[in-house]
């Protein structure tokens, strides 16, 4: 079905999509921060849509103009600002699963902006070839021909995607669902009905099915049976004929060909590249799963169906990009924390396939795999699907089985890949029990067979899936899922009686062989190995060379390629943290959305919890953590407490001696040591309290800082999305040395951030340090371009290193009183805090401990050292989030370092949302307010209502202009305000004497005659009534004095007034204003203290600002700049009320040169480290 894309510009631009009976019309609706005819929309605001689907016969298509043809529509997608709408423009059919039934591959897709006309002109580029992109190229953000103006469209990225042959879709059937879960539903194609596990367009399409929800049924069933709308997968599908001249079953006698069809349907759930997307999410969805199907259709008698699945291992995993074996595998979460997830995983399969049989290819020999395999072994027999049965029942009963198959030890003999054929006995049982699934046409009462989806009966039904995996799920996974397929094809014919030849296996591993290698593009960037020996049953030197070829077209892809694509994955899928939605125009939600937030607290609760966190600098030494008991630090008071922790953060600094070979690597031993030794400690009192263990979620390690965060058991089923980075900034961001590492999760509904820093050394370094901080926090980054400010609540803990601005005897004396105040009051952090360079909107608790940096190892002395460090504050804990209350905040007397650990104590209030209340109350509230209006408003024809007004809607009927409303007149646009003007005639104002009744009698004229202006003083002075007066001729004005008409030092009355008379006569001046000379800027001084006295000082006067600008005072702050009013008097220096200085008139010479820019205030210069007995500041 071909669609049309039409255009209008006048008088709002609007899209239409049009068959041959129906439209669907579409217009942008401008925000109140927008113009229609702005050209730029870079607001973050949401932008609405306005659709209304309507028959072809009732649009008025004067005006429009056709600027595209297309096959169906993706959706609606924000890019820069803009709204486009993307239609399919091009595709190619490639499967006929069964009669009826087929398959288009997308070629071609084009973005129509529906904001601006502006990306109308690139149009024609995408449409000059069908094949606009290469599925090879994979250079993400070039142009067409190398046309830099095509580059700037934001679109080129997402359209180079949708357009590399990966993307297919069906207007005849359900292509996200396979053959046993559509077969009772092969009536109806409801669009509602997809898997949302495998559309890869859901993020786009959702607005327009918003809209198809709120039609009647008859709408709704006629827009679905216009074919608008398009559902699309990714991954492979293929057929290939069987000749008629070969028959598969011996009873089937038919003229027609048989067909062989292979779908790959690869999930969006969790969807990136190689290197960027690895392992299991807290929902158990998995990186590379693909479901793959295997369809023989028989003529008129009967269709087989066989699925299986892939997808990357269970575990939270991740890879760096590297050559060869420095790609080094990273388990980032521990087995019991890992454990929800991992079963949400397996009960989603074995609920949607039943029995489980886990084929596991990982080597036994490489380290990496090797912890892989160990991990999933220990998950698989701790998985409930193990243990739903009595112990004593074999394991072929189990809902979860598991075979372990070393692929490349198995085929490394002379036999080389066929020996992979091995496996074939270890799941042959299974593959026997799960069967396949199989229906056949049953002919009706008038003996015709016409149409099979109308007389299908099931005969068998697959009860198994084989989940198969390797380390990337290409290549080995491709040839062992070819020969469960060909198992399964085997049990069919022997079943049926049937016979095949070599052609048609040869068919069969053809088929296979371009899913591998198409699946492998997808997620590697290139096709898969070993398909030279899938394809042809042998490896040659040809296909030896071509996998060579291969690996370093990965290589290439992964280092350079794969970050742009994966953020074009996230952007076509809507993951992206500031990715703007397209809302639908519909007055009645607008009115859901806002009561549901104001009735929050039906589908919201909230709970505390507690979460301790704790930073230590150990100064390299790991044996702390063996011979030293960590309770007095991470167990403070415990025991008094009313509640346990249920979130433990742990920072440490400096666990690795930071040597010039350390700074450039990170070794994770010593990280391990100290993994150890605090969760052996928060598990023995959790033993001795009887509460949850508590159980290591994520760690993350920086050279020589590590961030450890661990979560109570009972806790873990509400913690998801947990993710962890790292930045650097020693040596301008090249070494480890110094940096930040971050946790980031969500408990519920609330997101915690967790970031241990260790800052910049050196007395006099707050300003690095300051940097160091700008450069963690919008540096680092998170997946989905999350930001460390995209939180509910984020702490701080770390060594910072800002040090106390006071001489070394001055800080030791205030020690030994315990007068901390007066520490705090010259502690760098709290003044740049103060100041607003560093940490802006943290707080800090009330800090009642010495100073915890530096001490003598092992003593309670601080330095004695030839260097006699100063004592500081190095070790602290910001936050910042309105949920949370800070309980404690202490040091540690633990003594082998030369810094004190710092801990403490928060309760966080967790938010908790019941998304299932939560919908339930929206469908609601939107059918309740949708019966009292009278029907939908986003397609209400028959009757018009003024809640449509009410609600600011404007309608699109072609040719009529928006409906007014008590903002605007349709009649007074062009920028006419609602409200009419008069306008009074030259030199006159309107009466104000005059009666305002319009209908009243009085003899007051309308208008009053004002004469022109006078710059005489005392002359042409307008009387008390003008009314009636003849115009008066304006005096001419005196020549332009050198002199100043008000004198900076004395009185108004030494150059003469300027008010000759009552204040009511006084004579306007049409000239420049008459400004005082601007006060020289003062030279700021430096602040005796660091105090920050603010308590008022004298000021100079006027008189005398030549000497106050150079001469000092005790004032900490520089002198405000003094303003006078009209009679030389000082004027409060109030922004709201005092009146900008202003500077008198010059004479005009003959040459006459541009005064220089007045120069800001200069910061004074940083002064040099305090030394004993000097106390002064360190800051400006």
């Amino acid at each position: 079905m071909s669609l049309r894309i039409l255009c209008r510009d006048r008088p709002h631009r609007t899209l239409a999509v049009t068959t041959e009976d129906y439209a669907l019309v579409l217009r942008h609706i401008p925000t109140s921060t927008e113009s229609a005819s702005t050209a730029s929309y870079s607001n973050v605001i949401s932008p609405k849509c306005l659709v209304e689907f309507a028959p072809l016969s009732s649009l008025d298509q004067s005006g429009y103009r056709q600027i595209g043809k297309g096959h169906g529509t993706l959706g609606l997608i924000t890019l820069g600002g803009d709204v486009f709408l993307c239609v399919i423009r091009h595709a190619m059919q490639v499967a006929t699963v069964r009669p009826g039934e087929t398959v288009q591959r997308i070629i071609n897709v084009g973005f129509y902006c529906l904001n601006r006309s502006d990306y109308d002109t690139d149009l024609d580029y995408g449409a000059k070839s069908a094949y606009a992109y290469s599925a090879d190229d994979d250079e993400y953000g070039s142009g067409y021909e190398g046309r830099e103006s095509v580059t700037d469209n934001p679109f080129l990225a997402l359209e180079k995607l949708l357009s590399d042959g990966s993307f297919y879709y069906s207007v005849d059937f359900d292509l996200t669902n396979c053959l046993q879960d559509r077969i009772e539903e092969a009536d109806s194609f409801d669009i509602e009905s997809l898997d949302k596990d495998y559309l890869w367009n859901s993020y786009m399409i959702q607005p327009l099915l918003q809209f198809r929800s709120h039609l009647v049924e008859s709408e709704r069933q006629t827009l679905d049976s216009a074919r608008i709308l398009t559902s699309v997968i990714r991954g492979f599908v293929h057929s290939l004929t069987i000749p008629a001249s070969t028959p598969l079953l011996k009873h089937v006698n038919s003229n027609l060909p048989s067909s062989l069809t292979l779908i790959s349907r690869l999930s969006s759930r969790r969807a990136g590249t190689r290197f960027n997307s690895r392992g299991i999410d807290d929902d158990g969805n998995v990186s590379n799963f693909v479901e793959t199907e295997t369809l023989l259709w028989i003529p008129a008698d009967m269709c087989f169906s066989y699925t299986q699945v892939r997808g990357s291992i269970p575990i939270f995993w991740e890879q760096g990009v590297a050559i060869g074996s420095q790609q080094k595998i990273q388990v980032t979460r521990s087995v019991a924390a890992a454990q929800p997830a991992f079963n949400k995983h397996f009960d989603h399969l074995a609920l949607n396939y039943g029995t489980v049989h886990v084929v596991n290819l990982l080597s036994e020999s490489k380290p990496g795999e090797v912890e892989l395999s160990e991990r999933y072994r220990y998950h698989i027999s701790h998985s409930p699907l193990r243990h739903d049965r009595d112990q004593n029942t074999s394991s072929e009963h189990h809902l979860l089985r598991a075979t372990d198959f070393d692929f490349h030890a198995e085929t490394r003999g002379p036999a080389g890949y066929e020996s992979a054929s091995a496996i074939r006995h270890w799941i042959q049982e299974s593959a026997q029990g799960f069967a396949f699934f199989l229906s056949t046409d049953t002919p009706r009462k008038d003996g015709s067979t016409k149409d099979p989806t109308k007389s299908q009966v099931i005969v068998l039904q697959q009860e198994g899936v084989f989940r198969t995996n390797c380390l990337d799920c290409l290549d080995r996974t491709n040839l062992v899922q070819t020969i469960i397929s060909q198992m399964a094809l085997e049990l069919f014919l022997m079943q049926e009686g049937g016979r095949v030849s070599e052609d048609f296996w040869r068919r069969h591993s053809t088929l296979w062989a371009d899913n591998g290698d198409n699946l492998s593009k997808i997620y590697a960037g290139s096709g898969a190995l070993k398909s030279s020996y899938t394809r042809h049953g042998k490896m040659s030197l040809a296909g030896a060379i071509a996998d060579i070829r291969k690996s370093a077209t990965r290589l290439y892809n992964n280092t350079f390629t794969d970050g742009a694509k994966q953020n074009t994955i996230d952007l076509l899928l809507g993951t992206l943290t500031s990715q703007s939605t397209v809302r639908l125009f519909d007055p009645i939600n607008d009115y859901v959305t806002a009561e549901l937030r104001r009735r929050v607290d039906e589908y919201s609760s909230y709970k505390n919890i507690r979460i301790w966190v704790g930073t230590f600098n150990v100064n390299g030494r790991s044996d702390g953590a063996r011979g030293t008991d960590l309770s007095p630090w991470l167990l403070p008071q415990l025991d008094e407490l009313d509640e346990d922790p249920s979130i433990v953060a742990v920072g440490f600094q400096e666990i690795v001696e930071l040597s010039p070979q350390q700074i450039m690597s990170t070794d994770a031993g010593s990280r391990i040591i100290w993994e150890e030794a605090v969760r052996d400690t928060l598990n023995d009192y959790a033993e001795r309290k009887g509460i949850s263990e508590y159980v290591l979620l994520r760690s993350g390690q920086l050279v020589g800082a590590a961030l450890l965060v661990f979560v109570r058991a009972d806790l873990l089923p509400d913690i998801k999305n947990v993710e962890g980075t790292v930045k650097k900034t020693g040596m301008s961001g090249i070494a480890g040395n110094k940096g930040g590492c971050a946790i980031r999760l969500e408990c519920s509904n609330t997101r915690i951030c967790f970031v241990t820093a260790h800052l910049a050394a050196g007395f006099t370094n707050y300003d690095e340090r300051n940097r160091d901080y700008q450069t963690i926090n919008n540096g680092l980054r998170f997946q989905r371009n999350r930001k460390i400010e995209h939180h509910d609540t984020i702490i701080w803990l770390g060594d910072f290193n800002y040090r106390i601005g006071q001489s070394d005897d001055t800080v030791r004396k205030l020690i030994q009183v315990g007068d901390f105040e007066a520490l705090y009051d010259h502690d760098q952090l709290n003044l740049q805090m103060v100041a607003g360079l560093a940490f802006p909107y943290y707080s800090e608790g009330l800090i009642t401990f010495p100073p915890t940096y530096k001490y003598d190892n092992g003593t309670d002395q601080y330095d004695t050292s030839e260097k006699a460090r100063i004592p500081a504050w190095c070790d602290r804990v910001l936050y910042k989030g309105k949920n949370l209350r800070q309980l404690e905040y202490n040091a540690a007397p633990l003594k082998f370092s030369d810094h004190r650990p710092v801990y403490a104590t928060f309760d966080c209030e967790i938010s908790v949302v019941n998304e299932r209340l939560k919908e339930n109350l929206s469908v609601s509230l939107y059918e309740s307010q949708r019966n009292a209006v009278g029907g939908s408003t986003a397609n209400s024809r028959s009757e018009e209502t003024d809640d449509e007004d009410a609600a600011g809607y404007e309608a699109i009927e072609p040719g009529l202009p928006p409906a007014s409303s008590d903002r605007r007149k349709w009649w007074l646009d062009h920028g006419l305000p609602a409200q009419s003007t008069l306008r009074p005639p030259p030199d006159y104002l309107l009466n104000p004497r005059r009666n305002l009744n319009p209908f009243s009698q009085d003899t007051e004229s309308e208008w009053i005659y004002i004469p022109p202006a006078s710059f005489i003083k005392g002359k042409g002075k307008m009387g008390p009534d003008a009314r009636g007066a003849p115009r008066p001729t304006p005096p001419l004005p005196p020549p332009k004095s050198a002199n100043p008409l008000i004198p900076l030092g004395g009185s108004q009355n030494e150059a003469g007034s300027l008010l000759d008379g009552p204040l009511s006569d006084v004579s306007l001046i049409d000239d420049e204003p008459i400004t005082p000379r601007k006060q020289a800027p003062p030279v700021p001084i430096k602040p005796a203290s660091m105090t920050m006295d603010r308590s008022p000082k004298p000021i100079s006067s006027i008189q005398n600002r030549e000497t106050s600008a150079t001469e000092t005072t005790d004032n900490p702050h520089p002198p405000r700049r003094v303003m006078t009013d009209e009679n030389g008097f000082n004027a409060p220096n109030n922004p709201r009320t005092s009146p900008p200085p202003v500077r008198p008139r010059r004479v005009k010479t003959e040459k006459v040169h541009p005064r220089p820019p007045e120069a800001l205030p200069r910061l004074p210069p940083r002064p040099p480290a305090p030394s004993n007995g000097d106390s002064s500041s360190l800051l400006d």
